[in-house]
């Protein structure tokens, strides 16, 4: 009886350092919409492959590009103002003639055009900001979900595409606290085999579902293939 409790000791121990895990890519990203507008382009024929410096949504632009056309025009028309009106307050300033009140209404009309000007430049700002927002180019994420169609009208907030991260994979798991420190320092076997990965990062804090558990992440680069269930374990 003595032997068979020690057995069962030592295959529940056993078991503690086994542990399985679904590989994922090391990041997946939810892209929404910053912007308003409707959607001109939608590039469904990337939907499940890697992209390549690729436009994947594309929302209208056009008025976003008139009104920067013309709020740089209206800079230009601004600065040459500020110089003009600089130049009569210089020559006030000579004139003795001038009243301190003319002269003074004279400066106030160079700080209105400065205000004009800060104004001007924040909407420049905004508006080259919207259009670069409104074309999204990935440049080698793999493109899993395209959720908007040309026609589509979107606000801020809205849900666009989702991408994932396919240079490094992770598989997370579940290590009860009291192992943890035992499978720090150990080999990870990966299906049975030996690998010369180490653990990435471990999170001491209890997982919310895991009460009794640290999360334990591990790191493999440019793996082949996702979402398969992987043994892991600790030797």
């Amino acid at each position: 009886m003595r032997y068979l409790l020690v057995v069962l000791f030592l295959f529940s121990f056993s078991l503690a350092e086994e542990y399985y895990a679904k590989l994922e890519p090391i990041e997946s990203y939810s892209i929404k919409a910053s912007v308003s507008g409707k959607v001109i382009f939608s590039n469904k024929n990337i939907e499940g492959k890697r992209a390549k410096n690729t436009k994947i949504i594309e929302i209208d632009s056009y008025v976003d590009r008139i009104d920067l056309e013309q709020s740089l025009k209206k800079l230009d028309a601004i600065n040459e103002m500020i110089k003009l009106q600089n130049k009569n307050y210089q020559r006030l300033l000579k004139i003795k003639s001038k009243s301190g009140y003319e002269k003074d209404s004279q400066k106030i009309n160079v700080v209105n055009l400065e205000v004009n000007k800060a104004d001007t430049l924040i909407n420049i700002a905004n508006l080259r900001d919207s259009i670069k927002n409104k074309k999204l180019i990935e440049k080698n994420f793999y493109i899993y979900n395209i959720e908007v169609k040309e026609g589509d009208y979107v606000t801020p907030g809205t849900l666009l595409y989702e991408a994932k991260d396919l240079s490094q994979g992770k598989l997370e798991i579940y290590v009860p606290i009291l192992e943890i420190e035992k499978v720090k320092n150990k080999t990870i076997f990966l299906n049975g085999k030996k690998t010369d990965l180490k653990i990435d990062k471990i999170y001491d804090v209890a997982d919310s579902k895991h009460i009794s558990s640290y999360k334990v992440k591990i790191i493999i680069n440019k793996p082949k293939t996702f979402s398969r269930l992987i043994k892991i374990e600790f030797k």
